[in-house]
């Protein structure tokens, strides 16, 4: 006898190939969304720990405030009296280098034969006014300020006749730089 196989064998096979290899399909998008939804749920757990970091950090500035704005206010209070002790030293500089002057210009000043009239100091610039008995005193006065350490650039802005008492005499104008000697400026700076 003879046996006939009816049962179609081979739609069988690729059925059931079709079916292990959806299952093999569907296990691995399976194993696949675990694996994501593993690395999703490690990424939102950094996240939340990252901003209640930030938050703690956030309330830790602000806990600080009040000391970063004191800071800053002594920074400005401090930058503000470096400032006025700058300028303090500078107008005491500067009145040391006035009264050195006043005292070198006095000492080179021949009472018996001229006398000053007026005498200016902005900055570093110095205007003498005075009169003289002749153009000789003058320029004698005039080399003996050249040697003066405070005082450079002496120059006759005008020279002329002026009636003083009735005698002719010489009315002159002076125009001087000032400066600061070195060993000067290291003692005043202290």
């Amino acid at each position: 006898m003879l046996r006939i196989n009816l049962l179609p064998i081979r739609q069988l096979k690729k059925r059931a190939k079709a079916r292990n290899q959806i299952i093999s399909f569907i296990t691995l998008l399976t194993f696949l969304g675990l694996i994501l939804g593993a690395v999703g749920l490690l990424q939102v757990t950094r996240i939340k720990s990252i901003k209640a970091s930030i938050v703690k950090l956030q309330q830790e500035k602000q806990r600080y405030a009040p000391i970063l704005a004191e800071i800053k206010r002594l920074e400005k209070a401090k930058k503000n009296l470096e400032n006025k002790i700058g300028i303090i030293k500078k107008l005491k500089r500067d009145s040391s280098k006035t009264v050195h002057i006043l005292d070198e210009v006095a000492k080179k000043v021949d009472s018996k034969r001229m006398w000053l009239k007026s005498l200016k100091q902005q900055g570093t610039s110095l205007s003498l006014n005075g009169v003289a008995l002749d153009n000789r005193t003058i320029a004698q006065f005039m080399d003996s300020l050249k040697e003066s350490p405070y005082i450079s650039g002496v120059n006759l802005s005008t020279a002329s006749l002026a009636k003083v008492s009735g005698r002719d005499l010489k009315s002159f104008n002076l125009a001087c730089s000032t400066i600061v000697p070195e060993k000067d400026t290291d003692k005043d700076v202290k």
